[in-house]
C-alpha cells in the first residue's frame, strides 16, 4: 500500500520551498563561528588567493579556478594579500580574512538544498529530502570543510550543482529543446567545467554525467518514434553543452589564470624557461639572446623534469667510496656561475673559437660535442662507476686540466622531434645529451644529495633509453658575441603550449607527491568506516584544537546503507525479472530504487572507486565527495524501505506513524550524535580525549581517532 500524505505533488509541493529555506538558513548558521588563526591546508589556498590579489605567478597541482575564487573573495572584501601564510596557527591579527572563509562557507551551505532538490526530484518525497538533509547539516565534517578557506567546498559545490543539473535535465525529458531543459543542460556543462576547474577529481562528475547522456541517447535511439533527423539534433544539443562548453569555459579560466599573474613568483622554475621569459621580474624577461646555439657559447642547461635544476658543477670532489674521486657534477635549482658551460668540438686542437675572426659554426642535431665547465675548466664526463644514489646509473663528474680530459668526455646532442642537421634552438628545442662511449642518458635523478653534495640534485647517466623529463634538457641563458641577439618575444609560446605545457607540470607534480614528515595520511579503505581524522588546528592543550571526523553516526549509517541498498535493489531487479506482479506504488518504489538510488549509487562509486589505484599520497578529506552520495543513497534508501514495510500496516494512520517515526528516529539520532561530536568542529580546548577530565573523554570509540 502507499502511506497517504508523504507522496510531494500538486499543491504539497509549494511547502518544500519554506523547508528549505529553514534548511539552508540552519546550514548557514553552523558556520558562523569563525577562528582568528590559520588552519591545516589554508597556508597553501590562502597564500594562494594572495598571489592573485598581487599578481604573482605560482605552482599548484590543481587546476586554477578554486584558488582564483578565493582570491576575488579576498580582494571584493578587502583583503590586501600581505597575510605571510606561513604555519598552521598563526593569528590573522588585522588581516580581513572573513571574505575568503565565507565565500567557502556558503559554497559549503550551498551543499544541503542541492542535496536537498536532487534527492526531491528523484524520490518525489519530501521526508527523504529532509532526511539527506539533516544528515548534511549535522555532519561534524562537513561542517570542518566548510568553514575554512579550502578548494573542497568548492569542488563539491560544482560537483553537486552538476548532479542536480543534470537530475533537472532528466526531468524535464518529456519536453525537450523546451527553455527549462536548454537551462538544466547548459548548467550541468557549466558546473562540469567548474569542478574540472578546481580538482582534477572533478573528472569523476565528468564521467558520471557522460554515462548518464549515453544511456539516454541510447533510450533515444531505440524510440522508433523519433526520427533520425530529431535524434541528431539531441546529440548535438549534447555535444554543445556537455563538451564543448565545459571545453570552452575550462580553457577560459587558464587563460584568466595566465593573464592575472604575469609576475614572477615561486613557480617560474616548474615551467620551462621560454615560458618564464614572458613574466615581469624574472631574469629572462626583455632579455635579447641568440637564437640558435653555436661552438663556442656560453650556456647554461635546465632539466625538464619538474624541479630538476640547472646542470651545476663546482670545485668539490665525490667524497671517498662514491665513484670515482673526480669533481661534482650536480643539478642546482637556482641561478648561479657555476652553472655556465661551454659547447665545444670534441676535438681539443681545434682553433679557439672565442677568436672574433674564427667563422661562427652552429651546433646540430646529432653532432658530437663536449661541455667545459666554464668556472673549472673541467669536462662533463661519464664512466661505468655507480651513480651516488640510483643504482645501475653511471656516475657523472668533472675530468680533465683546462678542458684537455679523455673519449669519455664526448656526447652526442640530440634534438626531440628532429631530424639530423637541423639547428638547434635556445629555449625551445628538448635536447638529449648521449654519452658517446657508454650510449647512456644526461638526465637529473631528483634525488637529494647528502651533505657532502651540498644537498643539490643527483646528476646520472642512465643506460635506459627513454625520453623522460628526466633526461631532457632546454638550453636557457646563451651568450656568443658573434651572433645577433633575438629578442625572446620572438619564442614566446602560444596558448595551446602554454596549456599543454601547465597540465603536463600539474599531472607530474600529482603523481610525484609524497607524504612530509610525520604527516598524517591514510587509505581509501579507511575512509567510509571514519577510521581516522585529520588534525587541522592545535596540538597541546592550551591550543583551541579543531579535528576533522565525520558524524559516526552519520557516517556509519552510510556505509550500513550502501550494503542494505545492494539488496534491495538485488531483490527487486530479481522481482521484476521475474514477473511478480506489483501495485502502483510499489512500482514507483521500484524506479525510485533502481533508476534514482542507481544513479546515487554510481556517483557513489565512481567518486570512491578510483582511489584505490592512485599511487599519489591520499587524504581522508579526499572521501568527502563520494560522502554526499552515500549520504543522498541513505536518505532514499530509507524513505523506500519504510514506505514498503509501513504499506503492510492498517490503517493509514498506523502506517504514517511507522513510517513518520521511522524518519524521526533516523534524524533524532543523527542529532544526538552531531550534540555529542561538535566540539571537534567547532575548537577543544583543555586534556586530551584520552584524559578521563577532558569533556571529550569516552567518546574515543576507536583508537585510531586522536583528539
Amino acid at each position: 500500500r502507499a502511506v497517504p500524505g508523504w507522496r510531494v505533488g500538486g499543491p504539497r509541493g509549494t511547502g518544500t520551498w519554506n523547508e528549505l529555506s529553514h534548511v539552508d538558513c540552519l546550514r548557514c548558521s553552523r558556520l558562523c563561528f569563525v577562528f582568528i588563526f590559520s588552519s591545516w591546508d589554508e597556508t597553501h589556498f590562502g597564500k594562494m588567493g594572495s598571489y592573485y590579489i598581487n599578481r604573482t605567478f605560482f605552482f599548484d597541482v590543481h587546476p586554477p579556478l578554486g584558488k582564483m575564487l578565493i582570491g576575488l573573495a579576498g580582494y571584493l572584501s578587502g583583503y590586501d594579500g600581505t597575510f605571510p601564510f606561513q604555519k598552521p596557527g598563526d593569528r590573522y591579527e588585522q588581516h580581513n580574512y572573513m571574505g575568503m572563509r565565507g565565500f567557502c562557507a556558503f559554497l559549503g551551505s550551498c551543499l544541503v538544498p542541492f542535496a536537498y532538490l536532487t534527492v526531491l526530484e528523484l524520490s518525489k518525497s519530501l521526508p527523504a529530502a529532509l532526511l539527506t538533509a539533516c544528515i548534511l547539516i549535522f555532519d561534524t565534517g562537513c561542517i570542518t570543510l566548510s568553514q575554512y578557506i579550502l578548494l573542497d567546498p568548492i569542488l563539491m559545490f560544482f560537483l553537486m550543482g552538476a548532479v542536480l543539473s543534470m537530475v533537472k535535465c532528466n526531468a524535464c525529458a518529456d519536453r525537450p529543446f523546451s527553455a527549462s531543459w536548454w537551462f538544466w543542460l547548459s548548467l550541468t556543462g557549466v558546473n562540469l567545467a567548474g569542478a574540472m576547474g578546481v580538482k582534477f577529481v572533478g573528472l569523476f562528475v565528468v564521467l558520471l554525467v557522460g554515462l548518464n547522456t549515453i544511456y539516454d541517447l541510447w533510450d533515444l535511439l531505440g524510440n522508433l518514434s523519433l526520427s533520425l533527423v530529431m535524434f541528431g539534433k539531441h546529440l548535438l544539443a549534447r555535444v554543445l553543452c556537455l563538451i564543448l562548453l565545459p571545453l570552452a569555459l575550462y580553457t577560459a579560466v587558464f587563460a584568466v589564470h595566465f593573464t592575472v599573474l604575469n609576475k614572477s613568483g615561486p613557480g617560474d622554475g616548474f615551467f620551462s624557461s621560454a615560458f618564464q621569459s614572458q613574466l615581469i621580474g624574472n631574469n629572462l624577461h626583455n632579455v635579447s639572446i641568440p637564437e640558435h646555439l653555436a661552438y663556442g657559447s656560453v650556456i647554461t642547461m635546465k632539466n625538464l623534469r619538474m624541479a630538476g635544476g640547472y646542470l651545476h658543477s663546482h670545485w668539490h670532489l665525490y667524497p671517498e667510496g662514491v665513484g670515482a674521486r673526480q669533481q661534482q657534477v650536480t643539478a642546482y635549482l637556482h641561478k648561479d656561475l657555476n652553472n655556465l658551460w661551454i659547447i665545444k668540438k670534441p676535438d681539443s686542437d681545434a682553433a679557439d673559437l672565442s677568436d672574433p675572426s674564427s667563422p661562427v659554426e652552429f651546433v646540430r642535431h646529432g653532432d658530437i660535442i663536449r661541455l667545459e665547465h666554464k668556472e673549472t675548466s673541467r669536462n662533463l664526463h661519464s664512466h661505468q662507476h655507480e651513480a651516488p644514489l640510483t643504482r645501475k646509473h653511471f656516475q657523472v663528474t668533472g675530468y680533465g686540466i683546462n678542458g684537455t680530459g679523455d673519449s669519455n668526455d664526448f656526447w652526442r646532442i640530440e634534438v626531440v622531434g628532429r631530424k639530423p642537421g637541423k639547428l638547434i634552438k635556445v629555449l625551445r628545442s628538448q635536447v638529449r645529451l648521449t654519452h658517446v662511449a657508454t650510449g647512456c642518458i644526461l638526465g637529473s635523478s631528483g634525488k637529494t644529495l647528502p651533505k657532502w653534495g651540498w644537498e643539490q640534485v643527483e646528476v646520472t647517466c642512465t643506460p635506459y633509453l627513454k625520453d623522460t623529463p628526466n633526461s631532457l634538457w632546454n638550453f636557457e641563458d646563451h651568450i656568443n658575441p658573434k651572433l645577433p641577439n633575438i629578442s625572446l618575444d620572438v619564442l614566446k609560446p602560444s596558448f595551446a603550449e602554454i596549456l599543454l605545457e601547465s597540465h603536463m607540470v600539474m599531472i607530474r607534480g600529482n603523481s610525484g607527491l609524497k607524504p612530509k614528515d610525520n604527516e598524517v595520511t591514510s587509505k581509501p579503505w579507511h575512509w567510509p568506516i571514519n577510521y581516522q581524522g585529520l588534525r587541522f588546528s592545535g596540538v597541546n592543550e592550551t591550543d583551541y584544537r579543531v579535528y576533522l571526523l565525520g558524524n559516526p553516526v552519520v557516517w556509519w549509517l552510510n556505509l550500513f546503507t550502501i550494503g542494505l541498498y545492494l539488496l534491495t535493489a538485488i531483490s527487486t531487479a530479481v522481482a521484476l525479472k521475474r514477473g511478480v506482479q506489483l501495485s502502483s506504488e510499489l512500482k514507483e518504489l521500484s524506479r525510485v530504487v533502481l533508476r534514482g538510488g542507481g544513479q546515487i549509487a554510481l556517483g557513489w562509486l565512481l567518486h570512491y572507486l578510483p582511489f584505490f589505484m592512485m599511487g599519489r599520497v591520499l587524504y581522508f578529506h579526499h572521501y568527502f565527495p563520494a560522502m554526499l552520495f552515500s549520504s543522498m543513497l541513505t536518505g532514499i534508501t530509507w524513505d523506500t524501505l519504510l514506505k514498503f514495510f509501513a504499506g503492510f500496516l492498517s490503517p493509514s494512520t498506523a502506517a504514517r506513524r511507522v513510517y513518520g517515526g521511522g524518519i524521526l528516529a533516523l534524524v533524532l539520532l543523527i542529532m544526538y550524535s552531531f550534540y555529542l561530536f561538535h566540539p571537534l568542529s567547532y575548537g577543544m580546548i583543555g586534556p586530551m580525549a584520552s584524559d578521563p577530565s577532558s569533556p571529550m573523554a569516552g567518546l574515543r570509540w576507536m583508537d585510531s581517532w586522536e583528539f
